[in-house]
């Protein structure tokens, strides 16, 4: 059942608060769930502004009652940001938020806190990298970031005495990144689809695809949101590789990149499943709507014309991002910068026929672009 027979014939608003990387996607998969987006951003260059159905530039710390006012014309609001004094202010005064707040405040804390996160992981017995190892290499990264900014790989000890205190430091794991997402209700958990992180030097991610059912992931997942328990939605990396299954970290916000991979893989909107999890609650998930092959991935045109893999924190650098192109299992963002930046989606039955779109959709690029494909 799609939200608009869940809702009827009206037509349903969601209020982000962010309008970052999380923020667009957020707004991206709304507008397929025939939601209006409605955008808070205290800067007036927001890379969603312009993506957004209202954009309203105000800081909600400095102006909480336009938020409150905003709160009363929509049905649900959506942090989608990682500023911590914008986090602990929402949470402050849920109480008079006129709507569902789609977020697990409580989670979201331990997960923003990797030693926490890692506490948490030992004490229900799933399986982690190794703290402070005895040899390298090393795998470092800050307490409280997420999308693998500070992040490193160490692999002499004298490089690791020379490190700023506060890191964390742990083996260095070899394998795959997998992400999982799990959407709970407090009582029931919804483990969506699993995806393959494709990552850059920078350990970025710049594409993602979609992965066969792991029943290991899954259940490893799905007691990770049970035992909070989760009111909201929370992403699970882990590395495949090996030595096993080793979960590396969680993050309880809705992410970015991986929503849309397993929106044109399984057919599943997360922000459809979100919204129920705060209204008529949810039920675990047996099988796929869909089930097709996805690639998701972000290319940068050089002056030289040559389409370059870029993580996500490039993208990020931008000044504009929005819809460029569009046909039946392709879709092409463009996000305005220094260089061009685009998001590439292509989807099919199987993966020939999603690269087949690929070829079509890079095609389209060098028409277009003069680009090198």
């Amino acid at each position: 059942m799609s939200l608009r027979q869940f809702w009827g014939a009206s037509l349903k608003t969601i209020c982000l608060v962010g309008g970052k990387l999380q923020g667009f996607e957020a707004a991206y998969l709304s507008k397929k769930a025939g939601m209006k987006v409605v955008l808070i951003d205290k800067d007036p260059q927001a890379l969603a502004r312009n993506y957004a159905d209202e954009f309203h530039c105000f800081d909600i710390i400095k102006e909480p009652e336009k938020l409150l006012e905003l709160s009363k014309s929509a049905d649900a609001l959506l942090p989608v940001n990682e500023n911590l004094a914008c986090i602990e202010f929402l949470s402050s005064i849920k109480e008079k938020i006129s709507c569902p707040i789609l977020f697990d405040f409580e989670a979201y804390m331990i997960s923003r806190d990797k030693k926490s996160s890692k506490d948490y992981f030992k004490s229900i017995g799933v399986p982690t990298p190794l703290d402070n190892p005895s040899e390298p290499p090393y795998f470092v990264k800050p307490p409280c970031e997420s999308s693998s900014i500070g992040t490193r790989i160490i692999y002499d000890k004298k490089e690791l005495e020379a490190l700023e205190p506060g890191l964390l430091v742990e083996e260095y794991v070899e394998g795959n990144v997998v992400s999982l997402e799990v959407v709970g209700d407090g009582s029931h958990f919804a483990v969506v689809k699993e995806t393959l992180i494709h990552i850059d030097n920078a350990y970025d991610c710049h594409k993602v695809t979609p992965l066969p059912p792991d029943s290991s992931i899954r259940q490893i997942s799905r007691a990770l949101a049970a035992n909070l328990p989760l009111r909201g939605i929370m992403d699970v990396e882990a590395i495949s590789g090996p030595k096993g299954l080793r979960v590396i970290e969680i993050d309880a916000r809705f992410p970015s990149q991986t929503p849309t991979a397993v929106y044109f893989s399984s057919g599943i909107n997360l922000i459809e499943l979100l919204f129920r999890a705060f209204t008529d609650g949810i039920e675990e998930i047996k099988t796929f709507p869909e089930n097709r092959y996805c690639i998701y991935e972000h290319r940068m045109l050089k002056e030289n014309g040559i389409l370059v893999p870029v993580g996500e924190q490039v993208l990020s650098m931008g000044s504009d991002y929005g819809k460029f192109y569009k046909e039946p299992g392709i879709e092409i963002l463009l996000c305005k910068g220094e260089n061009p930046v685009f998001t590439l989606i292509f989807w099919g039955k199987d993966r020939e026929e999603a690269k087949a779109k690929k070829r079509k959709g890079l095609s389209v690029l060098k028409d277009r672009f003069g680009a090198v494909v």
